[in-house]
């Protein structure tokens, strides 16, 4: 199958993809296809009210990079890649995030082995390292989350507890 430079584009993968490549692969596809529902989120905009309230003072805001946005870096020695979180509810999604981060950090030759994710409501952070293995989770998610995209309609939903409030919610319940 040959693709247009614009769909190759379109299979870069972003953070917020990793993020939903673990909740839910239909909001995965959703989201890859311009259906952004997210703008309108009470949580999405108390996540960025969260972040800005106790992250203010940081100078490395909203760092991006092609695809993807990181909340702050710290930089030292080396780089650290720091996410900011409302709930750790959804805590794998954010670990693999943030993994992915570094991931991709590294290979654009970025001095960055770790990442911290931080639940400043709950006044909780963990410490991310990425291994090998990690790598190769990450390369094999890649992976899949490009074949997710190129479906070419959602997959179906797969109702989970904590689906009443993803911003999608009303779109999938139709």
């Amino acid at each position: 199958m040959e693709l247009s430079p614009n769909e190759l584009e379109d299979l870069k993968v972003k953070g917020t993809e990793v993020s939903y490549y673990i909740v839910c692969k239909r909001k995965l596809w959703l989201f890859s296809h311009g259906i952004a529902f997210e703008r309108f989120s009470d949580d999405v905009e108390i996540g960025k009210i969260i972040s800005e309230a106790f992250f203010k003072r940081e100078p490395f805001k909203e760092v991006e990079m092609e695809s993807f946005k990181i909340d702050f870096i710290k930089v030292g020695a080396e780089i650290v890649v720091n996410e900011v979180k409302k709930s750790r509810k959804l805590e794998e999604a954010h670990i693999w995030q943030t993994k992915f981060y570094i991931y991709e950090l590294q290979r654009r030759k970025v001095n960055c082995r770790s990442g911290v994710i931080h639940y400043p409501l709950l006044l909780k952070k963990i410490d991310i390292e990425l291994s090998e293995s990690d790598k190769v989770e990450i390369e094999r998610a890649i992976s899949r989350i490009k074949e997710v995209k190129l479906l070419s309609s959602p997959p179906e939903v797969v109702k989970k507890p904590y689906c009443s409030r993803c911003s999608y919610f009303d779109f999938c319940a139709v």
